[in-house]
């Protein structure tokens, strides 16, 4: 483990089962904003890569409509194996993985952690997330040693079962895009 990358872990045998690999998060080890999903999908565990799928085609046409290209971008889950039959993982599974997190988060020190959906927020925060209501919110919170900015946004697969979501989704996007100064956004953390 180098702060980035989990190499072998066996913690969780349920997980271990239902994983065909461990998936590392991807992108720049100085990135300046780190987006957080849930864990891996079965095209995810599939590629070895987080949001691939139709979630990450989701997120990636959101990154580049506000001047972010994913590739300047770090992203990374809660937990590095898929979940059996897609369940959200459960609380010792989120437990046994967060060293991982914490550590990741450490090394980049990015100016903003988007949390991508309930299960994120919630694990970031430490506490119940209206995901609906606190999409946008950006809360300052101890992740291991470090004191970091996480912004709650809803799941980009929310936008693909309920379209209301789009707005919700494309605006806290733009905040993160805000945050870091990518072109499209204006000003910086100083206005929050």
């Amino acid at each position: 483990m180098d702060g980035l990358c989990v190499e072998t872990c066996e913690q969780c045998p349920a997980l271990v089962d239902s994983r065909s690999r461990i998936v590392n998060g991807v992108g720049p080890d100085d990135a300046d904003v780190v987006f957080v999903g849930e864990g891996p999908g079965a095209n995810e565990d599939e590629q070895g890569e987080p949001f691939v799928g139709r979630s990450g085609d989701v997120l990636d046409d959101a990154l580049g409509d506000h001047g972010l290209r994913r590739k300047d971008v770090r992203i990374t889950n809660c937990v590095r194996c898929r979940p059996p039959e897609n369940r959200d993982p459960s609380t010792e599974e989120l437990a046994n993985c967060r060293p991982y997190l914490e550590r990741e988060l450490e090394t980049i020190d990015p100016d903003v952690v988007v949390a991508l959906g309930k299960v994120p927020a919630q694990h970031l925060l430490e506490r119940d997330v209206a995901v609906t209501k606190e999409a946008g919110d950006v809360e300052t919170v101890a992740i291991g040693d470090a004191r970091l900015d996480v912004l709650v946004c809803v799941h980009p697969a929310a936008t693909l079962y309920d379209r209301s979501q789009e707005a919700t989704f494309e605006s806290t996007i733009e905040k993160a895009a805000t945050i870091v100064g990518a072109e499209g956004g204006q000003s910086s953390l100083g206005d929050f």
